[in-house]
């Protein structure tokens, strides 16, 4: 299953905007390793995974543009499928599929180089981009076969990031209207939840419409200062203050569940990279959380390596590393590509057995490989 980079209008003076997204060059190579974070051949050797990965990919996507997946969400370590979700067979019979999936398939491809309009797969891409365009419906959600809010705000994200990459006016009308809807449905407490308009909260989910809203407001697109200002808000509180997790983040801080989830590898990730995404830089707030991960990463690894939890948090971790720079992203990067190279199948796919499926699994796998060449905006500094 590279929504891998993951990051609102505000005045000028509230956060810089990120870099635009490069050129995609007629040759797919790393970026110029200025900083010295990746080997060369290190570099290579995941380039070379990711480009079967892709070719994978290729095979799985319908003619409708969409790839599926099990529409679902994460109960305690399974994966549990939603009621109102639609089953991988009806998705075949009706043309319809995953649209976060969907969405970080098109990210992976987008970070290979790959648009709409060059490359060999520029078919391919304006066929993802048509099919999560005809997901939106009237109030602005974009949604298919049941999916809910993870998968409006990648949908949002990987069309931010298609307009930055080609001005598509389509695009850009579609993404203002995804993005008011993910302003409109802020709760009380500053975050979003599972369904729109949810009173209820979490890290989780906030973290993903927070990226969404970086990516648009990095391209033009009019975020209110006061949306991220609660969003951090609540990023902020929900951070241990004392006791053996201190620096680390609570899943949850309202509600059912508060306060009882503080290691966990993925949300601690996903709310360091939305405090960097909104130009926070701490080292107080950055240190604890990064050690945290570097001693995790090896569990995760170990026991959940085909599970959501890996995938997931590592999207995010991707990026809490790559904002650190440094020793520590050389050193997570290359204990990753060690593993997703031994863990490749044949075919050239990557196995998510607890989760929405291989093709989520190889998406994320394909974006991380790929951050040397820099190319979305959520590995750019």
């Amino acid at each position: 299953m590279l929504a891998l980079m993951l990051l609102l209008a505000i005045a000028p003076q509230d956060l810089p905007p990120a870099p635009s997204a490069p050129a995609a060059p007629s040759k797919a190579s790393p970026a110029p390793n200025d900083e010295a974070w990746f080997r060369r051949d290190q570099a290579e050797a995941a380039d070379a995974a990711a480009q079967r990965g892709l070719a994978w990919l290729a095979t799985q996507q319908s003619d409708t543009g969409c790839w599926r997946g099990y529409v679902g969400h994460k109960v305690m370590d399974n994966y549990e499928l939603l009621a109102a979700g639609m089953s991988l067979e009806a998705q075949r019979r009706q043309g319809r599929g995953h649209l976060g999936v969907t969405a970080l398939c098109g990210m992976a491809f987008l970070a290979g180089g790959h648009l709409p309009d060059r490359g060999p797969h520029q078919e391919r891409m304006q066929r993802t981009i048509d099919y999560v365009l005809q997901c939106q419906k009237e109030d602005g959600f974009l949604s298919d076969a049941g999916t809910r809010m993870y998968e409006h705000a990648f949908a949002t994200l990987f069309l931010a990031e298609v307009h930055g990459m080609t001005s598509s006016d389509r695009a850009k009308t579609t993404l203002e209207r995804a993005v008011t809807f993910i302003v409109d449905g802020q709760n009380q407490h500053g975050g979003w939840r599972y369904n729109p308009f949810d009173r209820d909260t979490d890290l989780s989910v906030t973290v993903c419409q927070v990226q969404a809203l970086r990516a648009a407001r990095n391209i033009g697109i009019r975020v209110p200062t006061e949306t991220i200002d609660r969003a951090i808000g609540y990023v902020r509180q929900s951070r241990v203050t004392r006791g053996r997790t201190k620096g680390l983040f609570y899943y949850k801080i309202h509600g059912r569940g508060a306060y009882d989830k503080d290691r966990e590898y993925a949300i601690n990730a996903a709310a360091l990279t939305a405090l960097s995404s909104a130009g926070i830089h701490d080292d107080d707030l950055r240190d604890p959380v990064l050690e945290f991960l570097q001693e995790e990463y090896g569990s995760v690894a170990d026991y959940y390596g085909s599970h959501f939890y890996f995938w997931y948090g590592n999207y995010y971790a991707a990026q809490a590393f790559y904002q650190a720079g440094g020793k520590r992203l050389e050193t997570w990067f290359a204990r990753l590509c060690k593993d997703l190279l031994a863990s490749q199948a044949a075919d050239g796919r990557w196995r998510n057995d607890t989760g929405p499926g291989d093709a989520f699994a190889t998406a994320v796998a394909c974006i991380l490989l790929q951050m040397p060449k820099q190319y979305l905006p959520i590995f750019q500094r």
